[in-house]
């Protein structure tokens, strides 16, 4: 493309002004928010303003509203809260202070409004969006402002992006802060349970959730909690009874600690509040256990925002932009929201108006109503917590005379998803030993594989396999692993026509930080990678805070894959994230290099290049150090750092267990079915394409894709699917490193409508 056509696509937002503030409660994430919000403007080229304390600063104005440039917004992404500050307004509810707000927009020239908030300032802002004319005509009739510059800001458009950590907003799969507030309960969870362990204590958690379980409810499934109590679906009459009977039923089988969950605003039948006081002197009265009340409050708050909420943030702070330039005057003010791995533009008071009718529901004792309106993942999480914290052994599935399991290769998260299928199906034969209810307990929690892992692949002992597949008459196989464990399905599925035993059903959860498995958006693993890769990369920066002009080149493991450096890169702020998918030359090595001495002359004197460790046969790790070290002497120096398997290490994230135990409800259920249908004459015989599969998130669903139709889109030798939607975030981080690209390779999310029965997607948690 011409510079000519680049810098007038590049310059697509000259003349506009866009404001930015956060309102209301803070959320990990904001900053990431503000910095993408900012950093798009201006590279749109727009002028970008900041308005500092919310509300308060719009009406104030003065000092509050500063124009941003591109160095105002750097090395805050890893911040958590706010660093522009927010605050509860008063003065914006009445039309005097939105008078005064119109008042100083107007001055500065400003006609685009970025809020980042609840519901609440989201429902604010259009407020002074529908008021906006009346507001402009009362200020030319005072003579605060002219005629003239009343008809050039005639128009206000209003983006909201939704902060909150409760994730109480329908619309949207997920609101930022959400995630990383989760990471800070799995944390306490983690600290809590070991000394529980010790004790043989009870704990009662109190999370927030005034209005929302959502978090109550994730973190009880996620750490396998032996009562949870949340707004939407309060207990049963009885429910005294029934979780002391359940507590002592769980003690009695040899478990050293229980977990109860309750969210600040857990109510019973009749509408009185459940406290987490009144749960532990319960206990302690009708049980006589040991229990201690732990009380989360803010924390949640705090911290470092998670990788999935800096990523989320930043691609809705770009889109934000997107939406308020392609604004006409006929577009409804909008809410950015996240539908599947996309971005999407939802009509403001309608997601507003469906958050309502979830909070009439409750008010009204309509509670299944209201669980609906939540939401598909919030339903489907409430349906899974239900079924493995209440559902008794084998009472669910027939008694399928064996099913086996096994892992490949190691990841970070395993355990959530076997820890999923002998709770559903009590006669798991794992090398090869019947597996029940209580043998899984704690293994939520813990990182890698309990049962063990190898690489080999079927057709090296297919013969073995065969003879253990009839001695032990195993008739389903659930195989939990990476790249290879898809192979090896794969090979035993095509060896059926030779070897009649191996007409079982067979399934493949995705377990693997390289994320390149077919047939999935997400493996399990690749979330708690791209978390530990990403607190690494922070730190690294966090070290050279005190030294000028050093640029740290950072190797990620993946294989071929570049998911851990594109997605790291973005959650970090690197300077660019070298990919195989993305093939680069020496020609753009040269650009990098040209770029990150430019950046040297600013007040950010140091820089962050990430590498997947095979993106290029030639352009190694050690061959980046020396041509960044030689290109850059006298300027900048170089530093390498090789992750390696930290990346496999460590406890798994709240996403990742969330996940882990949703597919592995869902995999035992769809095998159920399958046996089901191929169960024939008192045997299984399963010799159809869609009695293997590989179960994942494809786009907003979690699908069986059968690995034969998969290996038509597999990259066998470079073991990569042949099509990768992550690929779309390379754009986000080339801009938001100030890299000159084409806004016409930008695809914008499409504005869509919202019904009563708006669906969250399986991943969300």
């Amino acid at each position: 493309m011409a510079a000519a056509e680049l810098e007038r696509l590049r310059m697509a937002g000259a003349g506009m002004a866009i404001a930015v503030l956060t309102s209301g409660g803070d959320a990990q994430g904001m900053n990431a928010a503000v910095r993408a919000v900012t950093r798009m403007g201006i590279y749109v080229g727009a002028k970008v303003f900041l308005i500092y304390e919310g509300y308060e600063g719009l009406v104030e104005g003065g000092d509050n509203i500063k124009q941003a440039n591109w160095l105002s917004v750097s090395n805050i992404i890893q911040l958590g809260g706010t660093v522009i500050g927010s605050a509860r307004c008063k003065a914006f509810t009445t039309r005097a202070g939105r008078l005064r707000a119109a008042r100083n927009l107007v001055e500065h020239g400003i006609t685009n409004l970025c809020v980042i908030g609840g519901d609440g300032s989201l429902t604010g802002a259009d407020i002074f969006r529908s008021e906006w004319a009346g507001l402009l005509e009362e200020l030319v009739r005072e003579g605060q402002i002219s005629e003239e510059v009343a008809k050039k800001n005639c128009r206000l458009n209003i983006v909201g992006l939704v902060g909150s950590i409760d994730n109480d907003f329908c619309g949207t799969d997920m609101t930022i802060g959400t995630d990383s507030a989760l990471h800070r309960i799995m944390e306490v969870i983690d600290a809590i349970t070991t000394t529980a362990q010790s004790h043989q204590r009870t704990f009662v958690l109190e999370v927030m959730g005034r209005h929302c379980g959502y978090l109550a409810l994730v973190s009880g499934l996620a750490s396998g909690a032996d009562w949870l109590f949340i707004p939407e679906s309060p207990p049963e009459d009885g429910w005294e009874d029934l979780m002391c009977e359940r507590l002592g039923e769980t003690r009695s089988r040899g478990s050293r600690l229980n977990i109860i969950i309750i969210a600040e605003g857990a109510i019973d039948r009749s509408g009185k509040p459940i406290s987490s006081n009144y749960v532990k002197d319960l206990v302690v009265q009708r049980l006589g256990f040991d229990t201690r009340v732990t009380v989360l409050g803010h924390v949640q708050r705090g911290g470092t925002p998670s990788a999935f909420d800096r990523v989320l943030s930043s691609k809705m702070g770009m889109e934000a932009v997107m939406a308020l330039l392609e604004a006409t005057p006929d577009t409804p003010a909008c809410v950015v929201s996240l539908s599947g791995n996309q971005s999407v533009r939802l009509p403001l008071m309608e997601c507003v108006q469906v958050t309502k009718d979830v909070q009439k529901a409750m008010d009204e004792k309509r509670f299944e109503e209201a669980i609906q309106l939540r939401g598909r993942s919030f339903e489907n999480n409430w349906n899974i917590y239900k079924l493995l914290a209440h559902q008794k052994p084998g009472t669910l599935f027939p008694p399928w005379e064996h099913t086996g399991m096994c892992c490949s290769h190691p990841c970070p998260l395993r355990a959530p998803s076997a820890w999923a299928w002998p709770r559903d199906s009590c006669r798991s034969c794992p090398q090869v030993r019947e597996v029940g209810w209580h043998d899984v307990a704690g293994w939520l929690g813990r990182g890698g594989s309990m049962l063990g892992t190898k690489r080999t692949l079927p057709k090296t002992c297919m013969e073995k396999i065969v003879e253990n597949v009839r001695k032990f008459n195993i008739q389903g196989l659930l195989v939990i692993g990476g790249f290879e464990a898809y192979e090896g399905v794969l090979q035993l599925v095509e060896a059926r026509g030779q070897y009649e035993e191996l007409c079982i059903v067979m399934c493949v959860i995705p377990a693997t930080i390289s994320n390149n498995v077919p047939g999935t958006d997400f493996s399990l693993g690749s979330d708690t990678a791209v978390n530990a890769a990403m607190e690494s990369c922070d730190r690294i920066k966090q070290s050279a805070s005190g030294t000028k002009r050093r640029v740290f080149i950072v190797e990620t493991m993946g294989g071929y894959c570049g998911y851990l450096s594109t997605v790291t890169g973005i959650a970090v702020g690197a300077d660019a994230a070298y990919v195989y998918e993305d093939p680069f030359t020496i020609h753009d090595l040269k650009a990098n290099v040209e770029h990150l001495t430019d950046k040297m002359k600013t007040d950010i004197q140091r820089g962050l290049v990430l590498r997947n460790e095979k993106c290029h046969e030639h352009y190694t790790t050690e061959f980046l150090y020396n041509l960044y070290s030689s290109e850059g002497k006298g300027i900048f120096d170089c530093r390498i750092n090789v992750l390696g398997h930290l990346q496999q290490g460590g406890a798994p994230t709240p996403f990742d267990r969330n996940y882990g135990t949703k597919l592995g409800v869902k995999a035992v259920l769809w095998m159920s079915e399958k046996l089901q249908q191929v169960y024939t004459k008192g045997r299984v015989f399963a010799n159809s394409g869609d009695t293997a599969c590989v179960i994942g998130l494809r786009k907003k669903v979690v699908a069986f894709s059968p690995v034969t139709e998969l290996k038509k889109v597999t990259d066998f030798e470079h073991r990569l699917p042949q099509e990768q939607w992550w690929l779309n975030l390379r754009l986000m981080l080339k801009m938001l490193a100030n890299y000159q690209i084409s806004l016409t390779e930008y695809i914008s999310g499409q504005m869509e409508h919202v019904t009563r029965r708006t669906l969250s997607i399986e991943k969300g948690f």
